[in-house]
């Protein structure tokens, strides 16, 4: 073999490995990343991945807070909270207290939920997602800058984190370097789901139902 073909085929392998990273988008294909069922089989199918990423930062964009968006979340948030080596689930200052008992009827382990009540609610998620403590932190706040924003989505990477900004509807039309932006809007007996920024993933509107005889 010559050279210069040995050459050629050792960048083969790099280069599929390099597609392979979850920061490299390739149009409307993903690349293959560590997965979170969402626990709704349309919405796996529809997320790019198949599920919720383990690494990385998710803005859910709202009209109103309690239309079913933690519901939404919590197959995810049970899974994580069961997840090896132990981590936290952490809840920056959230406007409705979790409800210890509603908790456990959805299977999260409550000896890993950390709820933080703070007025500095973007410093103290970047810190929950830097520090590499969290499986998954959420935060709700009222303004963001973009700058905030990229330093959330660094900051999830750099702790291996998954991590839920929860926005109001209208921060839809500001740039973000969150790396998956969904609209979220009620229908009867679900929500609809529209994925507004994502890396891959399914352009039309997800219509979610939820499981009869669950709160």
């Amino acid at each position: 073999m010559s050279k210069d073909s040995l050459r050629e085929s050792l960048k083969e392998p790099r280069l599929a490995q390099l597609l392979m990273h979850p920061a490299i988008w390739r149009g409307r294909s993903s690349a293959a990343i560590p997965c979170f069922s969402s626990g709704f089989q349309l919405l796996d199918t529809g997320l790019p991945g198949g599920g919720w990423p383990q690494t990385g930062l998710v803005e859910i964009l709202t009209p109103y807070h309690g239309l079913g968006e933690l519901r939404l979340l919590m197959p995810m948030l049970a899974q994580a909270s069961h997840a090896e080596p132990a981590r936290w689930i952490t809840w920056i200052a959230p406007p409705f207290e979790p409800y210890a008992p509603a908790l456990v009827a959805h299977g999260l382990a409550l000896a890993r939920q950390l709820i933080v009540r703070t007025e500095t609610a973007l410093w103290a998620m970047e810190q929950a997602l830097g520090g590499g403590a969290c499986t998954v932190a959420l935060t709700w706040v009222r303004r963001a800058s973009p700058r905030s924003i990229r330093r959330l989505q660094i900051a999830s990477e750099r702790g291996q984190t998954l991590g839920f900004v929860f926005r109001a509807l209208s921060s839809a039309r500001e740039s973000s370097a969150a790396q998956l932006r969904l609209i979220l809007n009620p229908r009867p007996g679900g929500l609809r789901v529209t994925l507004h920024k994502s890396r891959g993933g399914t352009r039309a509107p997800i219509d979610i139902d939820w499981p009869s005889g669950h709160g």
